[in-house]
């Protein structure tokens, strides 16, 4: 594991996927699944792509018998290449994050990656920030939308009532 963070500290992809097992599987919470060292590496090809700066620093390490976890700290400007279909606006993204690899017979086997979707969305541009008039005005919309939703469903409810008692 840490000769693997190693690997991704230097964005060296090559030395990253001889890391993994032809059947690895990276579970990324926020974004899906990737099957195999062909969809892991497009990801981090990408990812390194569109934050050319991006560094990645270990905090703890965690080891079991077949699987380690790693708490992980990430951090690049969106200067790049477009990352998962936004373009890049030179935003600075900040994350922290733990990955729960198992390993078996030397290689990764499973990772769940697991890290914080709101922040990197933040970071990138495509939620506003924290506590601030946009994101209060989100919130708006989405509880005014909720309270509609739930008068139209009580209102369907009592009508139902009344059809099936007549």
């Amino acid at each position: 594991a840490r000769s693997y963070f190693k690997a991704v500290a230097k964005r060296d992809v090559d030395a990253m996927l001889e890391h993994w097992a032809d059947d690895g599987v990276v579970d990324l919470i926020p974004l899906g699944i990737l099957r195999g060292p062909a969809e892991i590496g497009a990801f981090f090809r990408e990812l390194f792509a569109a934050f050319p700066d991006f560094e990645t620093t270990v905090g703890r390490v965690a080891v079991g018998r077949d699987e380690v976890s790693v708490e992980w700290r990430g951090q690049g400007h969106f200067t790049g290449a477009p990352f998962q279909g936004v373009d890049p606006n030179g935003r600075l993204i900040e994350l922290r994050g733990v990955d729960v690899i198992e390993i078996a017979d030397g290689k990764n086997v499973n990772n769940t990656a697991y890290y914080d979707g709101m922040a990197f969305a933040r970071g990138i541009g495509m939620l506003p920030p924290q506590d601030s008039g946009a994101e209060r005005a989100i919130k708006s919309a989405v509880n005014a939308a909720t309270r509609v939703k739930r008068v139209v469903a009580d209102g369907r409810d009592a009508l139902a009532q009344r059809r099936n008692a007549a």
